[in-house]
């Protein structure tokens, strides 16, 4: 009888850190998630700042299926220069018309350490300025618990992907941004979640 209790125990754990392991949710605190872009001109570097609105990630690392949303606020763009915001947000990014950038992952690759940095990447489509479009996200992960810190760095091609090019007269931007995330959030079971 004790040995059949034991195995039922064994069993019951054994299956329960398999639904754990299989499909885990990712959900970003936006309050402690810093998203940084920087735009190569002519002598010298445009930086800026995004925001999160929210972050939350579905996974199955055995399967490599990911759904979900990454929400950026495209309206918050900010670069601490009022006249060159003005230029950003009416004729490169309409951020009155298209309100939000929104990765949608679709699939993850690679493996999550629960001891040591981990390297994933995320794949699904970019929502900007109303189109969409494939795109693929490299992402390192430590994990403490269910606290996992992320850090991700990306180029954004906006100007082959239609988006108005800022040039003037004798200064020349470059066609992609490069855009910086360090993001934390907790790591759930999906058991249970919606």
């Amino acid at each position: 009888m004790i040995r059949l209790i034991t195995q039922t125990v064994l069993v019951t754990w054994a299956l329960a850190g398999t639904v754990f392991a299989a499909e885990q949710v990712l959900t970003l605190d936006p309050a402690a998630t810093e998203i940084d872009f920087v735009l190569d001109a002519t002598g010298h570097k445009v930086r800026g700042k995004l925001f999160l609105v929210s972050g939350r990630i579905r996974f199955d690392l055995d399967s490599g299926v990911a759904d979900g949303e990454l929400r950026i606020d495209a309206r918050k763009a900010d670069t601490g220069n009022k006249r060159r915001d003005k230029t950003m947000h009416k004729k490169v990014l309409e951020s009155a018309r298209y309100p939000l950038f929104v990765f949608r992952p679709t699939g993850v690759e690679g493996a999550l350490s629960e001891t040591e940095a981990s390297e994933l990447t995320l794949v699904g489509t970019l929502s900007i300025h109303g189109d969409e479009h494939p795109f693929s996200i490299p992402v390192q992960v430590e994990q403490d618990g269910d606290v996992v810190s992320a850090s991700a760095t990306f180029i954004v091609p906006y100007a082959d992907w239609g988006l108005y090019r800022p040039n003037l007269l004798f200064i020349r931007v470059a066609p992609e941004v490069e855009v910086r995330i360090e993001a934390k959030g907790s790591l759930t079971s999906a058991a249970g979640v919606p």
